[in-house]
């Protein structure tokens, strides 16, 4: 049995990683093999390029250089990691996925349809079996990914380039529903949990697992 690729998308401060550790446990108590990647990273070469994305320093990188690190990161992740851990029947829980460069890219740098075509090629057109949009208010996530520390380069762009990325992860989850799965992320961390073990179930049923 191949295993299953579940991913979380959803802008800063959405609380991913809450309920990364909850779909963690989920499929631990039904006996399986969970392993936990993220994006940009999950590999030794691609947290080094995650280094490059993310430091502050790198103000002046082109949208286009951004986009391409992403996709290498991503191709490099997928490759090595993602991949070998799905065929072995593994389940695959990623932080971020090509959802994250449609959102951060094609829309908030406004790249459109490259985007997308570039991703391709870098995932060998591997689409996860489920994703959870953590749907927050962009000023609400900001606030909240301030108070967690400091913030990154992509943090620290003006509220504009996070009401477009919000309006991409809008766009997304209306293109794709039967894939991507709107959570309240306003919501209660128990009700939250609660949502997604249903629709988890569901998935698992419809796998056989």
């Amino acid at each position: 049995m191949k295993g299953l690729f579940i991913t979380l998308e959803g802008g800063d401060g959405a609380g991913k990683s809450t309920q990364i550790r909850n779909i963690e446990r989920f499929f631990r108590r039904k006996g399986l093999v969970v392993v936990h990647t993220r994006e940009p990273g999950g590999t030794p070469i691609s947290e080094k390029l995650r280094n490059i994305l993310l430091d502050n320093e790198n103000s002046e990188m082109d949208p286009v250089t951004e986009m391409m690190i992403y996709a290498a990161s991503r191709a490099q992740n997928v490759r090595e990691k993602i991949l070998p851990a799905i065929e072995r029947g593994d389940i695959v829980i990623c932080d971020r996925f090509v959802d994250s460069s449609v959102a951060y890219q094609a829309y908030g740098r406004q790249l459109g349809d490259m985007v997308e075509e570039v991703n391709r090629h870098a995932t060998g057109g591997l689409v996860p079996d489920i994703t959870f949009w953590m749907d927050i208010d962009p000023e609400a996530g900001k606030a909240r990914a301030a108070k967690a520390g400091d913030l990154d380069r992509l943090e620290l762009e003006k509220m504009d380039f996070h009401y477009r990325v919000y309006e991409g992860y809008r766009r997304i989850a209306e293109k794709d529903p039967d894939r991507v799965k709107r959570i309240d992320a306003a919501d209660t961390v128990d009700n939250i949990r609660d949502h997604i073990y249903e629709c988890l179930e569901e998935l698992c049923r419809s796998k056989g697992i």
